[in-house]
């Protein structure tokens, strides 16, 4: 939950002055960003005032003019002081900015509070966490700083955004937060009314917290599970389908110049040749070095070039992956995944969002495999092998798809043979296309309603179209002309299976989905419980297949 502006609840009262430091501070404590946070954000501010007040001087010294012309020295005064004085406003904007903006962590509650004649007062439920993010652009990486964000349930954006932190504390706070949101580690306030220790300050405005310290919570191991070399996305984005559009666009441009000899056709691949090359570079900027490791937090992502960016996406909280192969992939055997994750698909920023719904930019099937394992580590199915990769290569009946009855051929001629769908214990699995391939996989829990619809023609073919509704995201799970009898009985058995998973899912905390009582995580060097080590067969493969 998010909230802007004063939220009613117990008053914050007066903060205790705090610096960035996140270690060793009493739970409860309210603490203020990297004092260099609002200058890493507004450098381009202060570029600008640079510019506009130096740029007659920059411009005479390059034409050899003299740098002060006649009258300068009458008008410098007013120039310095004018400069000075604009550039005093906005330094005094950077630090009170800095000075007001402060956050929290406890009674299970993340805040932040913000702005000097606008205050606003931010809070998220460490439970309802969906995703934690640490982003590094390039002059952060300088600086050694990075932002924290994460998502929640029901946010139109960023929950909670803390930029800057120190790099080593923007970790440790990430960790305290997904050890709380997990219920690995407990909350303190929850201590302190267990009598961990007296509450401190008596005023109306203090919050109770425990006198002791709270301890670091370690960041939990990790193993990695796969990488994506720099060749294979290269690869990738010269075959993907924007390559074929500009391929085609080119070859039409060059045929109508001849044909009608007007050389102006030409001009019209430039802007589709530049718009190409920022959508290549800012996909290989953020595909590059990709990684993917498993921890009892959940799946990290790292990735990046010049900005580099590190999820968490905790187990569970993936709502929908649709896995893609277009058609000049296939060859080469290579997946794309992408999931719908409360907070990812209404990003603020479109290319953002489409960066962090990506879960593997470019893979083989085992990598695909592998994800599939973490995204949902029970399958639902004794074969998961050779259901899921029906799922990806199969058609008619493999794997025990149900696909579109012959009658309704001539609805989809190509794709009527691998339209379909197959239902494990755990999920739903999608199926379609035939020259661009496609399956969605939706946990059963996070179903969150149905629908069937049918056209005119659908009625005279007697088939209809089930969508099921999930968070908003690239993902768009959708069961194309599907037999009306099939529909009818996928629905009410797909709405019999969600409220069923639903109701065995008594908390959000997702170690104590497993057990009551939540045990400590585990040290570094210890097994990860649950984690699919590299020399761990994967669930998803058949005896004998490597994973790449």
């Amino acid at each position: 939950m998010t909230t802007d502006g004063q939220l009613p609840g117990p008053p914050a009262g007066p903060p205790a002055a705090a610096g960035p430091e996140t270690r060793g501070t009493p739970d409860g404590e309210w603490l203020r960003v990297h004092p260099a946070s609002p200058f890493v954000r507004g450098w381009v501010a202060l570029a600008a005032i640079t510019y506009f007040f130096g740029r007659d001087l920059f411009e005479r010294s390059l034409q050899g003019q003299p740098v002060f012309e006649d009258g300068f020295a009458r008008r410098a005064p007013w120039l310095l002081g004018g400069g000075a004085l604009l550039l005093a406003v906005a330094v005094l904007g950077f630090v009170l900015t800095w000075y007001f903006t402060k956050y929290q962590v406890s009674g299970g509650y993340v805040r932040v509070n913000s702005g000097l004649l606008f205050r606003q007062h931010r809070q998220a439920k460490l439970d309802r966490v969906q995703a934690i993010d640490i982003v590094q652009p390039l002059l952060a990486r300088i600086f050694g700083l990075a932002e924290l964000k994460f998502e929640v349930a029901d946010a139109g954006e960023s929950a909670v955004r803390l930029a800057y932190l120190k790099i080593d504390d923007a970790r440790q706070l990430r960790a305290t937060i997904l050890g709380r949101a997990s219920g690995a580690v407990s909350d303190a306030v929850s201590d302190a009314v267990a009598g961990a220790g007296p509450a401190v300050g008596t005023g109306a405005g203090d919050f109770a917290r425990p006198e002791h310290p709270a301890r670091p919570v370690p960041e939990a191991p990790e193993t990695t599970v796969l990488a994506v070399p720099p060749s294979r996305l290269i690869g990738s984005l010269l075959l993907s389908e924007q390559s074929v559009f500009i391929l085609v666009g080119g070859v039409a441009s060059v045929v109508l110049s001849v044909v009608m000899d007007n050389r102006a056709f030409y001009f019209y691949l430039v802007p589709a040749a530049l718009g190409l090359a920022a959508g290549y570079w800012n996909f290989f900027n953020k595909g590059y070095n990709f990684t993917a490791s498993v921890s009892p937090d959940g799946i990290r992502l790292r990735y990046g070039l010049l900005d580099t960016q590190a999820q968490t996406l905790p187990p569970g909280r993936i709502q929908a992956v649709k896995i893609a192969q277009p058609p000049l992939w296939r060859p080469f055997g290579w997946y794309r995944m992408q999931v719908n994750a409360a907070g990812y698909g209404v990003s603020g920023n479109a290319a953002e969002g489409n960066t962090r719904t990506i879960l593997l930019p470019v893979g083989k099937l085992s990598d695909v495999m592998a994800m599939l394992s973490l995204v949902l580590p029970d399958p639902g199915t004794g074969q998961p092998a050779v259901v899921f990769a029906a799922g990806l290569t199969g058609r008619d009946s493999d794997g025990g798809f149900v696909t579109t009855p012959r009658r309704a051929r001539l609805l989809a001629p190509l794709a009527w043979r691998r339209n379909g769908f197959a239902a494990t214990d755990t999920a739903l699995l999608i199926r379609s296309g035939r020259w661009w391939r496609e399956l969605v996989v939706v946990p059963h829990q996070r179903t969150q309603s149905l629908a069937l619809q049918q056209g005119p023609l659908a009625r005279r073919f007697r088939v209809a179209d089930l969508v099921l509704h999930t968070t908003a995201g690239p993902v768009a799970p959708r069961l194309a002309q599907a037999g009306l009898d099939e529909a009818r009985q996928l629905f009410d058995e797909q709405s019999a299976r969600a409220r069923l998973a639903r109701k065995r899912q008594t908390t959000e905390q997702w170690l104590r989905q497993v057990a009551p009582a939540a045990a400590p995580r585990p040290q570094r060097g210890e097994p990860l419980p649950g984690a699919a080590a590299s020399e761990t067969r994967i669930p998803y493969q058949q005896e004998g297949q490597q994973h790449g």
